[in-house]
């Protein structure tokens, strides 16, 4: 077997046993972007392998292609848009209902849907997003694993790889997936391990010294973030309600927490790029106000910016803050990958739209109630953009008045060890 036959059978592996944490007797969803190239092929059937090796009941695989939502919102009727797969949906929170297993392999073309109607991609996401939201609030009562990996596609390494000779990227692609993932350490189960402990070690200092609120500033931001009483910061992966310790994302390198939804204000500037639904929203800044978006600007892509702020009332508040340093494997590649999986953790990030109930001590048991009553937020959207760069720092405001140093230059300002 080749090395990289190997690594590729060692990612499939990664992700069965450390991002879904598959348990024996449990069913997996793998839902996979359906290309040519015959490795992503390989690299599934290697996944179901080691999952059923894991003790899986029963693997299913959904192929998804891309290019039919391309074909859909040229060619379908309009009543199309305010429709989506129920069929998907069902399937997905049985095995979700049940404490099964779903993993999403994602890849493609960042620039898919540049040009078209806007309009209907909204549609196509709201009605997708009222759908799904019952699965989101299952997987926040600890229902069920689910991770996320990524595939090496010619048209995405095309995208991103555009100095690197054409019949090469699609290899070196692969290889910065592998690096950045650890796969291509001799043992990646272990090293991911190690690195969640790192992780959680800083989500629980930042949780025990419960900031008021934190506050961003860099070149075009300058912004403060209030914190909700008792919030949480998570990292490192997450537990279901059985103890089954499981990793959302692969890679990851941040810690999140829920921001309070009206404690927001001031003016952040994208630091990259974001990939918003095959469009590319870039060069903007957003304006907060008590909470709300009050204010945008966007050199491109400010339809798309526009249409996902006005999906529902929640998607004008935020959902989510996290750190993440310009020291982490990813951005130290020194690329911009065009995929929010890989470059939200080489940067600081916020999230418009709906929160994790985790975020909020008893958060997963709170009435809808209770859990805007302690500022939280709720949306059928959560979409990442990044503001974190090598020039930012963050800090701290505690309850009276200090300010502590938690980033400088973009990195950790303070010591777990």
């Amino acid at each position: 077997m080749s090395n990289f036959e190997h690594n590729l059978k060692k990612y499939a592996d990664l992700l069965v046993r450390v991002g879904n944490n598959v348990q024996p007797g449990s069913r997996l969803m793998l839902q996979a972007t359906l290309d040519d190239d015959p490795t992503i092929r390989r690299l599934v059937h290697y996944a179901v392998e080691a999952a059923y090796k894991a003790g899986a009941s029963f693997v299913k695989v959904d192929w998804r292609d891309e290019m039919l939502t391309k074909i859909r919102l040229e060619n379908a009727p309009d009543e199309s848009f305010d429709l989506t797969d129920e069929f998907y949906f069902h399937a997905r929170k049985t095995i979700t209902e049940e404490g099964g297993n779903i993993m999403f392999m994602i890849g493609g073309d960042p620039d898919l849907l540049a040009g078209q109607d806007q309009d209907k991609i909204a549609r196509m996401k709201k009605a997708t997003g009222k759908l799904f939201r019952p699965i989101s609030l299952l997987n926040d009562q600890g229902y069920g694993t689910w991770t996320i990996g990524a595939i090496s596609m010619k048209v995405w390494a095309d995208k991103m790889l555009p100095d690197v000779p054409e019949d090469e990227r699609v290899e070196k692609l692969w290889d910065l997936i592998f690096k950045v993932c650890r796969v291509d350490l001799d043992d990646p189960v272990t090293a991911w391990r190690e690195h969640a402990a790192n992780l959680k070690a800083r989500a629980d200092y930042l949780s025990k010294k419960q900031y008021e609120k934190i506050t961003f500033s860099a070149p075009g931001t300058s912004l403060t973030v209030g914190m909700p009483d008792n919030h949480v910061w998570i990292g490192g992966g997450e537990s279901n309600n059985k103890n089954v310790e499981y990793m959302p994302n692969i890679p990851t390198e941040e810690v999140f927490s829920m921001p309070h939804k009206y404690r927001v204000n001031g003016t952040v500037r994208a630091s990259k790029p974001l990939n918003y639904g095959g469009t590319l929203i870039d060069k903007f800044s957003i304006t907060f106000k008590e909470g709300k978006i009050v204010d945008f600007t966007a050199e491109k892509g400010a339809d798309a910016l526009q249409k996902l702020i006005d999906l529902d009332e929640g998607a004008r508040f935020l959902g989510e803050v996290a750190l993440a340093p310009s020291s982490s494997p990813i951005a130290q590649t020194g690329r911009l990958f065009y995929e929010t999986l890989f470059d939200e953790n080489a940067a600081n990030h916020l999230a418009i739209g709906a929160p994790y109930r985790t975020n909020i001590k008893g958060g997963p048991e709170m009435t809808d109630e209770q859990f805007y009553a302690a500022g939280g937020n709720d949306s059928i959207t959560h979409v990442d953009f990044m503001i974190g760069s090598t020039e930012m720092n963050v800090n701290g405001v505690t309850k009276d008045g200090q300010i502590e140093p938690i980033m400088r230059g973009g990195d950790w300002a303070f010591d777990i060890s």
